[in-house]
């Protein structure tokens, strides 16, 4: 007879057998004994409860027949519904399990998708960059956990492919003038889309305060429209960039270039825009309310109608800017330069201030605003050189 032991090949056979005869016969022999107790509660139960209620009085047979049958309806219905509960628990606790089995498989897939969008970011291919990045936009949109990541990566793409000074064979040099420069989403639609992506998903709550976007070749970006709330654009070039209706609320924009670019009607509330260059640039109808302009430089720009109330100018240049309509009522202008501005009557300056002393030419209103062009202004628009170049 051979010997069982725990060896691969040695009787492992008779042993399984008989370890699964004796699991049936405890299942079996449990079921008979929870089988005969219960039969042994039903019967014997309710003839004992009503004999202690009795307590020894004498009643007649077919009343106490009757009170034993009421104690065993009583005793099944308890039963009866304690298997509804637990079948009800253990419903649950299967559904529970489905859930949790169906949401670490869909985690799965959300890690795999994740990890293969990141490794398209580094194909030489414009087109699998592309699908990367719109698969990361897709991910961030249903999965709020790798929100913050995609993010950043998105923030960290566009300064590593877009940085400024330019560097490159195929990015067009600094000091190329911006009527001769390609927009952003025809000479880098890659970097266009992760810039589009990022604001989009800042109009989503986010953990993280702030998105550092510092140093970083925008000329001619496509922005119209974006939720670029506290982003961090210091000393990035925003060259004729589209910024109509932008949302830009507390972002900082120190020693940014900002020439020509169009700001309609956008948001810089509480915006930090010191030694900013904005020559040229287009603020019609634009929420200048308690930014910072110190020592900016605003020749020549457009802020017919900006609301600028609390904003700071203090040695900001605004030689030339056209000011008609704009409410500066309770701006600081300590030194600020506005020789040959343009102003009408509807400019609402702050009490006491002597705008005509300060060089302001007063002229008609323009009247309302013309409506937006429906292509955006960044692909058709031509800047004229500015007065005030050096």
């Amino acid at each position: 007879m051979p010997m069982e032991t725990g060896e691969p090949g040695r009787g492992r056979g008779p042993w399984r057998d008989r370890l699964v005869r004796h699991r049936a016969v405890v299942a079996l022999l449990g079921g008979t004994v929870g089988t005969a107790v219960l039969g042994a509660v039903l019967v014997l139960l309710p003839g004992v409860v009503v004999d202690h209620d009795l307590a020894g009085a004498s009643v007649a047979a077919q009343d106490r027949l009757k009170a034993v049958n009421d104690v065993r309806t009583t005793l099944l219905q308890a039963v009866g519904g304690m298997v509804v509960l637990f079948g009800a628990y253990a419903t649950w606790r299967q559904v529970r399990v489905s859930q949790e089995g169906l949401r670490a498989t869909q985690e799965g897939h959300v890690t795999d998708r994740f990890s293969t969008a990141v490794d398209q970011l580094g194909s030489d291919k414009l087109e699998t960059r592309i699908g990367g990045l719109h698969a990361l936009w897709r991910i961030a949109e249903h999965s709020a956990r790798d929100r913050e990541a995609v993010i950043s990566i998105q923030a960290a793409y566009l300064r590593t492919h877009l940085p400024w000074p330019p560097t490159g064979p195929e990015a067009p040099a600094a000091d190329v003038p911006i009527n001769d420069v390609v927009p952003l989403e025809i000479r880098a639609a890659d970097a266009q889309v992760a810039l589009t992506g990022l604001g989009v998903l800042l109009l989503q709550p986010r953990e993280q305060s702030w998105i550092n976007l510092s140093v970083t070749d925008l000329r001619r970006a496509d922005c119209d429209g974006l939720w670029l709330h506290e982003v961090n654009f210091d000393r990035s070039c925003m060259e004729a960039a589209g910024l109509y209706r932008a949302n830009l609320t507390q972002a900082s924009l120190v020693s940014v270039n900002l020439r020509h670019a169009d700001l309609k009607t956008a948001v810089l509330r509480r915006a930090r825009c010191v030694l900013a260059d904005l020559r040229g640039a287009r603020l019609v109808e634009t929420d200048l309310r308690d930014a910072d302009f110190t020592e900016a430089d605003l020749r020549e720009a457009n802020l017919r109608k900006a609301d600028a109330s609390g904003a700071v100018f203090h040695r900001a240049d605004l030689r030339l800017a056209d000011l008609r309509g704009t409410d500066l009522s309770t701006a600081g202008l300590l030194q600020a330069r506005l020789t040959g501005a343009v102003a009408s009557e509807r400019t609402r300056w702050p009490t006491g201030f002597d705008h005509a002393a300060a060089g302001v030419v007063v002229t008609e209103d323009p009247g309302p605003e013309p409506p937006p062009l429906l292509q955006p202004a960044g692909i058709t628009t031509q800047h004229p050189p500015l007065r005030s170049m050096p």
